[in-house]
């Protein structure tokens, strides 16, 4: 028992030293993200490159929807909630969402479900601070809501007419 004390005193001791030196001296500073680059007229996928645009390849994209036709609907979440409480899109015509997650760190995403509770689309989960562009189907006049499927309490009320 009395070898143990001295053994231990001295094993801290040396992790404390370890612990405090580093082969990297100082620390690096990453400044903080530039804000979001303004949107192109072309319409990109999700990895930031151009969306395929004319010929057979020109397929659905983010969760199966067709390549959007025109309206852009944007929509930002912070603090754990949506900014927007009620919102209206196009009935008929498939649009985009420009989704800014500006809550750091925590993950969101945007899912679409009918009056019934049904999911018609959900987009791709990330962290903010992020902006992310989903191509969202057409929806047939009606209600609608859009859901964090992370946060479920974070709910827009949606219209499509």
């Amino acid at each position: 028992m009395r070898l143990a004390r001295p053994a231990a005193a001295i094993l801290i001791a040396v992790l404390a030293v370890a612990g405090c030196t580093s082969a990297d001296p100082g620390w690096t500073y990453a400044p903080p993200p530039s804000e979001t680059p303004a949107a192109s007229a072309e319409p990109t996928g999700d990895s930031g490159s151009p969306a395929p645009t004319d010929g057979p390849s020109a397929g659905p994209t983010d969760g199966g929807s067709a390549p959007p036709s025109g309206d852009v609907i944007q929509i930002s979440a912070i603090n754990v909630a949506f900014e927007q409480a009620t919102l209206t899109v196009p009935a008929d015509t498939p649009f985009q969402i420009e989704f800014a997650n500006n809550d750091p760190g925590i993950q969101h995403n945007v899912e679409i479900k009918d009056a019934s509770g049904q999911s018609l689309f959900r987009g791709d989960i990330f962290p903010g601070v992020e902006t992310r562009t989903y191509d969202a189907p057409a929806l047939p006049a009606g209600a609608y809501q859009f859901i964090c499927t992370v946060h479920p309490n974070m709910i827009i009320e949606v219209t499509a007419e």
